[in-house]
């Protein structure tokens, strides 16, 4: 017996047969709703197995389990939304701390170097204490969001 077991009302099922009649769906919003229809278990429904609907759709089974847990624990919409990830690095420097940056960068380069390289600029920003630890790739984009030219 199956854990998460799905069963369409008929809305849902008139919403998921209207995704995939739309040639503009997205591929993996398409393979989900005819991973849904394939495994309502209603009386509409093809209550096909996981097996059958894996070589239906060509996906996975751990993919198939995915999104019949989605289905019955978060509704409708969840398998169907964007997971969203947390953008970490641009958090590293807030508006003072992104001033002392250009700060720096704007400022005379250390004795035996022509100009500021990123690396250059993430170790002094660390060596200052400006932030506690940073790499060269946060530096870049700190910059770049800043439209700063440095000749």
């Amino acid at each position: 017996m199956k854990k998460y077991v799905i069963k369409l009302t008929d809305e849902e099922r008139v919403k998921l047969q209207s995704i995939l009649s739309n040639g503009k769906t997205a591929a993996k919003k398409h393979k989900i709703a005819k991973v849904l229809l394939l495994a309502d278990v209603s009386e509409k429904g093809s209550a096909n197995t996981d097996e059958e609907i894996r070589e239906t759709v060509e996906i996975s089974l751990r993919t198939i389990g995915h999104i019949r847990k989605q289905f019955v624990e978060d509704g409708f919409e969840a398998p169907f939304a964007r997971k969203p990830y947390p953008r970490s690095a641009d958090l590293i420097f807030d508006g003072e701390e992104e001033a002392k940056l250009i700060a720096l960068c704007c400022g005379e380069p250390p004795v035996g170097y022509a100009r500021w390289s990123l690396r250059l600029l993430a170790a002094k920003v660390v060596e200052l204490s400006i932030v506690e630890k940073t790499s060269h790739e946060t530096i870049r984009r700190t910059l770049k969001k800043t439209r700063l030219s440095l000749g």
